[in-house]
Formats: C-alpha cells, sequence, structure tokens
C-alpha cells in the first residue's frame, strides 16, 4: 500500500508544481514558479529512485488506481505498470527534467512568460510520466496525446513570432497524421482482443495470432498483428519522426532552448520507441511489421544523418543528429533488440539533453546568435561548456569508453546478426551512419570551440565578411522586455532582425553562463561518460528485462548471439578499437577537423561543384515542399472544389435558390389559371380529370 502511494507521488508531483506555477502565474513572483516546479519533479525524481531499488529488490506491480468508465462489456482504468522498463524511463525522465527544470532558471530569466514556461514543461513531465507508468492502452493514448498538447504549447511559447506559431502547427499536423494510425491500431486491438488492459492484450496475442482481416469483405486479407503492430508504429513514426513524419522536428527548434532539450532528449520523441517495445509481445508475431520498422529506422538513420552536414544553426544539428539517433533506436526495434533500443535511449537521453543545453549556452555566451560561422575560439572564453560538449560529442559518435559507444555498437552488432527482410540495409544505414555522425558533430564542434575567433564580424558588417546569422535565432517577442542585453546575454529582439540585433558587438568577448546552467551541464556529462559501463551487462546481457520485455529467442535469436558475442563491457570497448566502427568515426572526425580547421576552401570547392546535391540537402530533399503541393495545396484545392462545386454550386445554386426558383415558377405557371372567369376554372377541371382518367385506364 505505501508503495502505490509512490507511485502515486510520481506523477502528480509535477502536476502539481505545474497547476501551482500555472494557474497562479500572474500573481506569484517568480522563485515560487520555480520553486514548486523544481521541488515537485525532485520529488518525484527521489521516488523513481526508491521505486528503482524495490523494482530490483524483485517487487513489480500491475493493477488499476480507479475505473474512468464502462461502456458496454468494455472498462476503461486508469492504472500502472511498474517493473523494469517503467522505471528505466522514470528515472531517465524525472533525472533530465530536473536538470532542465535547474537550467530554466538561469535561461529564462528575463523573459515575461517565466512562470508560464515552468508550468509547462512540469506539465510536460507529468503527461510522460502518465505515459510510461500506464498499464493499459486507453492511459497510454492520454499521457501520448497530453505530451502533444503540450509541446504544442512549449514549441509556440513565443506566440509572437510567425515562425515559432507555423512550426508549433507543423508539429500538431504531423503527429495527427501519426495518431490517426495509432488509435486505429489501439481500434484493432479493442475490437479483436476486448480489452485495453496490456496484460491480457499480451495473454491472448498468441491465440488470435493467425486472425485475418478482410478489408470491405474481400480479397486474401492481411494478418490481424500485421495490421495492428504497423498502425501502433505510425503512431510511434509521428511521435518519434520517423521519415515521413520527420518533418515536425527540425522545426520545433523555434521553442526555448530547454524545452528543444526536454522533446529530443528523455520524453516526447522517445514516446514511439518506448511503445513499441512494450508491446513487444505483438511485435514478435509479425516478421512483416518488424521489417518494416527496420527499414524506416535504417532510412531515417542515414538520411536525417546527411541533412546534419550542412547545418548552420548550432541548435538543428543537434535535431538532425535527434533524427539519426532515433533512426538507430528504431533500428534496434525492428531486429528484436528491444532491449539494445531502450539502452541506446536512456544513453541518448543524458549527452543528448546535455548537447542541447551546451547549445543553449553557447547561444547565451554569443548573445543570441545561433550561426556557427559566426562562432570559433569559444573553448578559451567558455570552458565549462565547451568540456561538457567535447563529451557529449564523443559519446553521441560512440567512442569507446563513452556511454553512446556500448549503445551504439550493440545496435550495430545487433543488426549484423539478424535475419530480418531488410537487416542488410540497415546494417549499411547504421555503419554509413557511424561516419556521417562523426563528420557534422565534429564539423560543429570544431567549428564552435576551436580555430578562428569570428565573432563580432556580422555586427560589423551585416553585408560583409561573416556569414549572416540564422534566421532561427533565439529570443524572447519584440518588445518583452525592452530589446537590451543583460547580463547574461538575453534580449527581446524580433527573432528576423538584422545582424545588427544579434551577437556580439565589435570588441565585445564571449562569457561563460552562469552557475544555475553549467551545473546541470557538469551533472549530464556523468552518466553521458559512466552509464553505458554500468548498464550494459544487467540491460543487455543479465536479465534485467526479464518479464517487461518479450523477445521469442527461436524466430529472433539476436539477444543470444549478442550475449554470446560479448565478454564484459571492457573487454567490448578494447575490442572496438580494432572494428571498422571505430575507424570510421575516427575517420568522420579527422576529415570534420582537416576541412574546416585546416582547408575550409574544400567544403566551399565541394560546395561550389556539387551544387545539386547541397540543394537537395538544402531543401531537406523536398519532404517540405511535396507536403506543401500535395497535402497543403490538396486540401486548399479539395476545399475550394467543395465550396464552388458543394456548397455554391449544388447547395446555393440548385438546392436552395434552385428550390426557390422552381416554386417561383410553378407559381407563376398556377397564376396564369387563376384569372377570376369561371369557364377558366371549368375547363381546367376538365383537363385534369381527363388527365386522372388517362392515368386511370392506362394502369388497369
Amino acid at each position: 500500500m505505501e508503495m502505490q502511494k509512490l507511485y502515486l507521488l510520481v506523477p502528480l508531483a509535477p502536476l502539481v508544481g505545474a497547476i501551482i506555477a500555472g494557474l497562479f502565474c500572474r500573481v506569484i513572483p517568480r522563485w515560487v514558479a520555480h520553486t514548486v516546479t523544481i521541488a515537485g519533479v525532485a520529488i518525484s525524481c527521489f521516488a523513481s529512485f526508491l521505486i528503482f531499488r524495490d523494482v530490483l529488490a524483485g517487487n513489480t506491480y500491475n493493477g488499476p488506481v480507479y475505473q474512468w468508465l464502462t461502456s458496454g462489456g468494455y472498462r476503461f482504468e486508469v492504472g500502472f505498470l511498474i517493473d523494469q522498463l517503467t522505471v528505466t524511463m522514470m528515472l531517465v525522465v524525472t533525472f533530465v527534467s530536473l536538470m532542465v527544470h535547474i537550467y530554466t532558471i538561469g535561461y529564462m530569466q528575463d523573459d515575461p512568460g517565466y512562470n508560464r514556461f515552468f508550468s509547462y514543461i512540469s506539465l510536460f513531465t507529468f503527461s510522460m510520466l502518465m505515459l510510461v507508468m500506464s498499464n493499459n492502452f486507453m492511459q497510454l493514448f492520454f499521457g501520448w496525446e497530453a505530451v502533444g498538447l503540450v509541446s504544442y504549447l512549449l514549441i509556440g511559447f513565443w506566440y509572437t513570432r510567425p515562425t515559432a506559431i507555423f512550426a508549433n502547427l507543423k508539429a500538431f499536423l504531423v503527429n495527427r497524421v501519426g495518431d490517426f494510425g495509432f488509435i486505429l491500431g489501439i481500434g484493432l486491438v479493442l475490437a479483436h482482443f476486448g480489452t485495453l488492459d496490456y496484460a491480457a492484450v499480451f495473454a491472448k496475442a498468441p491465440e488470435v495470432a493467425g486472425t485475418t482481416l478482410h478489408l470491405f469483405g474481400q480479397g486474401e486479407g492481411v494478418a490481424l498483428m500485421t495490421a495492428t503492430c504497423i498502425l501502433l508504429f505510425v503512431g510511434a513514426m509521428g511521435k518519434s519522426a520517423q521519415v515521413p513524419l520527420h518533418v515536425w522536428l527540425p522545426d520545433s527548434m523555434e521553442g526555448p532552448t530547454p524545452i528543444s532539450a526536454l522533446i529530443h532528449a528523455a520524453t516526447m520523441v522517445t514516446a514511439g520507441i518506448f511503445m513499441v517495445a512494450r508491446m513487444s509481445p505483438l511485435f514478435e508475431l509479425s516478421d512483416t511489421a518488424l521489417s518494416f520498422v527496420i527499414i524506416i529506422g535504417a532510412v531515417t538513420a542515414l538520411f536525417m544523418g546527411f541533412l546534419g552536414i550542412i547545418q548552420n544553426d548550432i541548435k538543428r544539428v543537434v535535431a538532425y543528429s535527434t533524427l539519426s539517433q532515433l533512426g538507430y533506436m528504431t533500428v534496434a526495434l525492428g531486429a528484436s533488440a528491444y532491449s539494445v533500443a531502450i539502452f541506446h535511449l536512456m544513453t541518448h537521453a543524458f549527452f543528448k539533453a546535455l548537447l542541447f543545453l551546451a547549445a543553449g549556452s553557447v547561444i547565451i555566451g554569443m548573445h543570441h546568435d545561433q550561426d556557427i560561422r559566426n562562432m570559433g575560439g569559444l573553448r578559451r572564453y567558455m570552458p565549462v561548456t565547451w568540456i561538457t560538449s567535447l563529451i557529449g560529442s564523443l559519446a553521441l559518435i560512440g567512442t569507446p569508453f563513452f556511454a553512446g559507444f556500448y549503445s551504439k555498437d550493440s545496435i550495430i552488432e545487433a543488426v549484423a546478426m539478424s535475419h530480418i527482410p531488410g537487416a542488410r540495409f540497415a546494417y549499411f544505414a547504421v555503419m554509413a551512419g557511424v561516419f556521417v555522425t562523426a563528420f557534422y558533430s565534429f564539423r560543429m564542434y570544431f567549428l564552435v570551440f576551436h580555430g578562428e575567433e569570428r565573432f563580432g564580424k556580422a555586427s560589423a558588417d551585416a553585408h560583409g565578411h561573416a556569414a549572416a546569422p540564422s534566421h532561427a535565432q533565439e529570443s524572447t517577442p519584440a518588445g518583452s522586455s525592452g530589446g537590451h542585453d543583460d547580463d547574461h546575454g538575453h534580449h527581446s529582439d524580433d527573432a528576423h532582425d538584422d545582424a545588427h540585433h544579434h551577437g556580439l558587438a565589435p570588441g565585445q568577448k564571449p562569457h561563460e553562463t552562469p552557475w544555475v546552467m553549467t551545473l546541470p551541464l557538469i551533472l549530464l556529462a556523468i552518466p553521458s561518460v559512466i552509464i553505458g559501463y554500468v548498464a550494459i551487462e544487467p540491460m543487455l546481457f543479465g536479465d534485467y528485462f526479464k518479464g517487461s520485455i518479450f523477445v521469442d529467442a527461436v524466430a529472433h535469436p539476436v539477444m543470444k548471439e549478442l550475449a554470446h558475442h560479448f565478454h564484459g563491457a571492457f573487454a567490448m570497448a578494447t575490442h572496438a578499437l580494432t572494428t571498422a566502427v571505430f575507424w570510421l568515426a575516427a575517420l568522420g572526425v579527422a576529415l570534420a577537423w582537416f576541412f574546416y580547421l585546416k582547408r575550409p576552401d574544400i567544403p566551399a570547392a565541394i560546395k561550389e561543384r556539387a551544387g545539386w546535391l547541397y540543394n537537395l540537402l538544402d531543401n531537406k530533399y523536398y519532404f517540405d515542399k511535396f507536403n506543401e503541393v500535395f497535402f497543403a495545396g490538396g486540401a486548399r484545392l479539395l476545399g475550394r472544389g467543395l465550396w464552388k462545386g458543394g456548397d455554391a454550386g449544388l447547395i446555393d445554386g440548385i438546392i436552395v435558390n434552385g428550390s426557390a426558383h422552381f416554386v417561383g415558377w410553378f407559381a407563376r405557371m398556377v397564376r396564369l389559371f387563376q384569372t377570376g372567369h369561371i369557364y377558366h376554372y371549368a375547363f381546367t377541371m376538365i383537363i385534369g380529370v381527363f388527365v386522372l382518367m388517362t392515368l386511370w385506364v392506362t394502369r388497369a
């Protein structure tokens, strides 16, 4: 009973903080808003650690909290499933969220929406916790939609900026596409299993595995399990930004940096990965669905990585690396290496949150200039940001002995051992992605922290030698706090002002951010180094996920082969020094160093000679233009057709006005016989009788 109260405390503590900061945001001082929300998340994090210890002792829980409604024979409940998979997600979400909350004190200190922002991020944490702790599809869908709603509010937090409004609308619409598939999948589960409870569905899954769906009652049909899993995965494609539903995620950089870290690291984008891992008993019954998953993940991992190479906005480089790494996790899911996917989700959460918060620190130090072409040599001015960024970058590219290495290499090995259709292509994609990731990550690192100091030049000459600042530069809404820089580099000019309003003035130097921002960087850097070494043995080779993740070891023996292949974390790291994966990463780093520190003329020459390729990448494979022309343009064309043909033509022209015209014509015809002369009425009556007699004789 005591543990059940602790379970309730985990999601409710952030909710209470969000309510206080949100409902009373106009009357409470700022210190109250950040204190109650940080306290709520801290309590949730501490409670999660206590639950983690209890789960390690062998105590799991699956039960309802209360019954929401009953409809016929169906019961819809709110309940918790507390097992190894759940508690891992709880720890990741609450710890990263706590770091983001603390960091936000420094980053948003001069923003007029300070209290509102703390309310939103705390509500976001509550929503994600309800999602990962659910024991049924209904509560899962509630958390799923709640994180989508709050992310809409956060991406468009600076609602006076048209780009922010466009970005949150784009995220909302794209996720509606994914969620349509998701709710259809849940509908199939309810229709064929008769329940939305995880345990009951998983227990009944083998019985209904042979069921075939016949669309419209015709054709050979499709396997129920394949249809259900693919529809559920379509929801994951939206939330976890897989091709082609990835287009919203880079634009979500319009929100403040803390929420970029929260969305991209531990919460919304990982919801799809978690959901597929939770549904492993279903996915294991359909090789077709697993093949679909692994191919989509491979395409995302490689082709989204290519886009990171040409980005000049510091946050967008990190955003495209998130897309690529989510592809790696999806590939692991398709290879039936669900525990490897969750392992990479966990390590990625720490080093990606670190990279985003470090990017935010650079933005503040550069007075909101986000263009990496205007930076250089920052390691001398921002030592803490520099060293933590280096740690995050090394973890991201899979450097041996760093956290990202253990999870990323495990994914590559698992794909190499997989026999799922599409695994060969996926192996090529993840191997090529190693080089691409190392190249764009250290391109950004070298341009920001090493080489020539380029800051101040754009301000000195907006049209001169330095590249103009990125259009995605981050600031608070125009006019919100006077438009002047404060001690920490915050200002409130509009994001599309020219170079005179962004970046450092001539002679001005960058500066390290305050401790309230650098402390979370240090605390995130520690697990970015050690968490992989500590967790790989129990999570991948032990029985940590036993009972929470199901794998058919006969049909998909990847995890068994993986455990047999490796013998300890240290041996795995030392062995990696001789593998192609390590040398591909090293080659990527070396090439980035040579191109951007020694011979910057070479990338410019390549861009000049391969302009078509640059244009393809710069236009993001024309996904946005296709969506704009086909879907947005098609919707406008359909709407115009319904308006002109349906509303104006059919309804107004025929039904409404046509009826009026017919009644008027008929009245005019009748009026011809209303003359007042008896012989006209008699003639009309004779004609009427003649017509009736003719009809009667004809029918007889």
